[in-house]
């Protein structure tokens, strides 16, 4: 067996992810074809490359050695493809990875205007964001850090801070007695069954921090937040929600008393030249798509923070991984 280039982009994968399950569905394949290709490389190579723990993968000595070489070789490969791509067509495409959010389509409507033509990556996993922009798979991505638990940033990415802190809101049923009011105390929410989507980069240890520092232990349902979205309009569940979020007749949005969850948003790019370009059209799609939020509106006028384009600054030192 010959190492390929499909080899090394699996290997950088499941470092990236720490999972096997996690770099399959990364990489658009079962995870028993991975398990087996993991197998066929370590042949290859005479060792084992990642420890297997419950908790997940972590590259042995070895893993670290070849990752260390690999990693250039899969960037520059990338890089060299879409080069190559943009040259045929004499086109401008610029690869944008983001996490959720309500700025997107505005993000995207904007950079279309600036004659940008988007191709759009969508994750929930921010660590894994960053690391296709280290890798050369993104040109730029939007992503958030969850308040306690700092980003793993690749060496060498350039940060924009969008927000620095933004507040996460609560949604709840139209009909729950606590909507009558515009803060919700979480503690009143402690009967309630709440859905947390646990693949989000440090989201379940933040919401557990909140019940615990409110005195509460409330029954969590793992799912995805879209999953959440219809199962909150049928009063099944309260969950997280970004303050952008738009009320619904069957959902209702409020701030949580004391703003005790929130993110950091963030834009990362390889290079300043991405980061300029992209920025602008980002930070006029956000304050826009926060305009438009009841409860954000309200919560941004009351804490006497306007709403149009701020001068972004530079982030603080990464937690380089």
């Amino acid at each position: 067996m010959e190492l390929e280039v499909r080899h090394l982009r699996a290997l950088c994968a499941i470092a990236d992810t720490g999972s096997l399950h996690r770099a399959a569905r990364q990489l658009g394949v079962a995870q028993p074809s991975l398990s087996t290709q993991l197998r066929r490389i370590e042949q290859e190579l005479g060792g084992t490359l990642f420890a297997r723990a419950r908790t997940g993968c972590r590259p042995t000595p070895l893993g670290r050695l070849v990752l260390s070489r690999a990693r250039p070789l899969v960037a520059e490969m990338r890089a060299l493809v879409s080069e190559a791509r943009a040259c045929a067509t004499g086109g401008t495409e610029l690869r944008v990875g983001s996490t959720a959010s309500r700025a997107l389509a505005g993000w995207l409507r904007r950079l279309r205007a600036r004659g940008q033509e988007p191709n759009l990556h969508m994750n929930v996993s921010p660590n894994v964001l960053l690391h296709m922009v280290a890798d050369g798979q993104l040109d730029v991505a939007f992503v958030h850090e969850v308040e306690g638990t700092p980003l793993r940033v690749p060496e060498g990415l350039r940060l924009r801070v969008l927000v620095g802190r933004e507040p996460q809101f609560v949604s709840l049923p139209a009909d729950h007695p606590t909507t009558a009011a515009p803060v919700v105390d979480v503690r009143d929410l402690a009967g309630d069954r709440w859905m947390i989507d646990p693949t989000v980069d440090g989201e379940w240890d933040a919401v557990q921090r909140m019940f615990r520092a409110a005195g509460i232990n409330p029954p969590v349902l793992h799912g995805d937040y879209h999953t959440a979205a219809a199962l909150v309009a049928t009063g099944e569940v309260v969950t997280v929600c970004q303050p952008s979020c738009l009320p619904r007749a069957d959902m209702a949005v409020r701030r949580l008393h004391g703003d005790p969850l929130g993110v950091r948003l963030l834009l990362a790019a390889r290079t300043e030249t991405d980061l300029e370009g992209a920025l602008p059209a980002l930070e006029e799609a956000y304050w826009e798509a926060a305009r438009l939020a009841p409860a954000y509106r309200e919560w941004l006028e009351r804490e006497g923070r306007p709403t149009p384009t701020p001068t972004s600054t530079p982030a603080p030192a990464p937690v380089l991984s």
